[in-house]
């Protein structure tokens, strides 16, 4: 994209009107501390008002925030919100995740995300699962048809698949294993997303395939989080968000347009809904969801 197309983006005023019903799913990881905690409870209140088909509530490495999600997942449970635990596998053993899924599913939970996760910083033993695929056919195994599970997709592909062919074979994989449903990592070229489903359906993969959408509002943790995940910022915008240096105002006012467009034409594409990685806060979210006419 050009420095004049960048320049041209033009703030979007009104809402658009949708009439077709559009799943909207909203992240979150489990808070540490009491004003977290407090904090979480008045952002999910925020967005249940949005009538979201689920919360889905982050596990973190090695199972390092199990009680800490179990509880955040229970709150929304007894809130009357469905809820979906992130379950990572790796540094885990089937005895491990056997406990984990008794007792989700002594609570009543349906919904999972299942995951490969990352090992602890320091930790060497990958435990009895290497990949999600493993992880997705042992819940299948052990619980039937109980849980609805989703899926993680990379449309720029995973950082650590060797090609995007191999990428896209794994991903078939934790599908043919039993996924129902996938949601993507975050990115910001549609062209990746449509691109993915489609090659997905020639694989004969045939679930939703939901994208991930990352609200702009804080440009460092941005590109720091992307990084680490391998989601591709493009340069057109990457300086675009350099420009406007501390000025954060600037570069959420720049965001919620960049987003809500992104957003527009991967519902206008044919996208089955969105999930949006929160970090804990309603304000962009809502906004985005007020845009889009939902």
């Amino acid at each position: 994209m050009s420095v004049e197309s960048v320049e041209s983006v033009e703030p979007i005023r009104q809402s658009r009107v949708r009439h077709s019903p559009i799943s909207v799913s909203f992240e979150f990881f489990p808070p540490k501390t009491a004003e977290g905690v407090e904090k979480l409870r008045a952002t999910r209140k925020q967005l249940a008002q949005l009538n979201p088909k689920f919360f889905s509530v982050t596990f973190g490495a090695g199972g390092s925030t199990r009680d800490r999600t179990l509880e955040t997942v229970r709150e929304i449970q007894a809130d009357g919100s469905d809820a979906a635990p992130h379950l990572s596998c790796i540094g885990s053993t089937e005895a491990s995740i056997r406990d984990i899924l008794n007792e989700y599913k002594s609570q009543g939970i349906r919904h999972l995300v299942a995951l490969r996760g990352d090992l602890p910083s320091g930790t060497m033993d990958a435990g009895e699962f290497n990949y999600a695929n493993e992880l997705v056919a042992f819940i299948r195994k052990e619980t039937g048809d109980w849980f609805e599970i989703e899926v993680a997709a990379y449309p720029e592909v995973h950082p650590q698949a060797r090609s995007y062919t191999e990428d896209m074979i794994n991903f078939k994989r934790k599908v043919d294993a039993g996924a129902n449903a996938a949601i993507t990592q975050y990115f910001f070229n549609a062209d990746a997303y449509f691109g993915f489903v489609e090659d997905a359906r020639v694989l004969g993969i045939s679930i939703p395939i939901v994208p991930g959408i990352m609200p702009i509002g804080n440009y460092v943790q941005l590109a720091r989080f992307s990084d680490a995940c391998g989601a591709e910022i493009p340069r057109w915008l990457r300086k675009k968000l350099e420009s406007y240096g501390d000025d954060l105002a600037s570069i959420r006012a720049f965001g919620l347009d960049v987003v809500t467009d992104l957003c527009d034409r991967l519902l206008a594409g044919g996208a089955p809904g969105l999930h949006f990685y929160t970090m804990n806060q309603a304000g962009p979210s809502t906004t985005i969801w007020q845009r889009l006419g939902l």
